[in-house]
């Protein structure tokens, strides 16, 4: 369907990722969604809602025409031109790594993309299109591992963001990445070893989630949560790689990362007060147990009297997009000039 706004794609060359450990790019398009009427009243700004991707994906890859559906420009252009949302920009930022992503933070494993996304991207986006250049009209949002860079993102940078998002984010890692993490020594060996499946990533086929997702999703999650300089590839391992044993040390490392227990310092709680409005969601069903974690921190909110929108919805955590129908207008009022 043709747009009655436009996306922008400008490439930006990032000097925070120059150098990056697995040498991914450091030029990546920046897709940008301009509502309608932008182009005809150049006096107007607008406020803009940043959409993380979810683990595997990117912005650009959200450009891309769904069967059945929609892609996210077609999406929110209907959202807007129907009259179910006010006009907004949207920012689609790519964090591809040779893990599948970065889970939107700084580690020398994988590269700085959390200074990648605040430090370069709301940057160039304020200095080239007509926004409102200030927290108060700037939200963050996403799905999967999306939903989780815009959980971290908004607590960590409450000066940055004054509305959050997320769908089926990442939240208790024990009920979400243990069970993966229970057979990624078994499926390490399918490919021999660390290094034989790193090297085979770009031809392993079929790409379903057990081994393929499964092991890329531990090591993204590794290198994210647990870098160390010293260690093979720059992270430590979550197992003994002999025996296939958790290790503890570095397990409570990636839960120092889990929006269920980042809510229960002092400061991320106050950073969450701040928001202008707080949404969370998770099908009843997730495959990956999220919709658990999502209850739990909704309830820890509900104790903190910080105030915010939660759902459970009858799906799982694959192809639910259609979710962005409920959090996007919501966003949009809580940001609007």
């Amino acid at each position: 369907m043709r747009l009655a706004g436009r996306v922008d794609t400008p490439y930006l060359e990032s000097l925070v990722l120059q150098g990056n450990l697995p040498g991914d790019p450091t030029e990546r398009m920046l897709p940008v969604y301009l509502p309608p009427g932008y182009d005809d009243d150049t006096t107007r700004r607008y406020p803009v809602i940043y959409v993380l991707a979810g683990h595997g994906g990117s912005g650009p890859l959200m450009l891309a025409p769904v069967a059945w559906g929609e892609s996210f420009p077609e999406r929110i252009d209907r959202l807007i031109r129907t009259g179910k949302m006010g006009p907004v920009i949207a920012v689609l930022p790519d964090c591809f790594t040779i893990f599948g992503g970065a889970q939107y933070i700084n580690s020398t494993a994988l590269g700085s993309y959390e200074d990648y996304l605040n430090e370069e991207i709301i940057p160039y986006v304020d200095e080239h299109y007509r926004t409102l250049p200030d927290r108060r009209h700037r939200a963050i949002t996403g799905k999967s591992s999306g939903g989780y860079g815009a959980m971290v993102q908004s607590m960590r940078h409450p000066e940055l963001y004054s509305a959050v998002a997320s769908h089926s984010g990442d939240i208790y890692f024990e009920f979400g990445y243990l069970p993966d993490m229970a057979r990624l020594h078994a499926n390490l060996q399918r490919f021999g070893g660390l290094e034989g499946f790193i090297q085979q990533i770009p031809t392993i086929k079929p790409k379903s989630h057990d081994p393929f997702y499964s092991v890329l999703g531990m090591l993204c999650y590794g290198a994210a949560f647990a870098p160390n300089e010293a260690a093979e590839r720059g992270f430590d391992m979550p197992i003994d790689m002999e025996t296939g044993a958790l290790r503890e040390d570095v397990w409570q490392r990636w839960l120092a990362w889990d929006p269920v227990r980042m809510i229960d310092v002092a400061e991320n709680s106050a950073a969450w007060r701040q928001m202008a409005y707080i949404y969370l969601d998770c099908g009843l069903w997730d495959e990956l147990n999220f919709q658990i974690g999502t209850r739990i921190i909704s309830r820890k909110l509900e104790a903190l009297q910080i105030a915010h929108d939660f759902e459970l919805f009858n799906d799982g955590h694959i192809n639910v997009p259609y979710r962005y129908d409920v959090s996007l207008p919501r966003l949009e009022a809580a940001i609007r000039a």
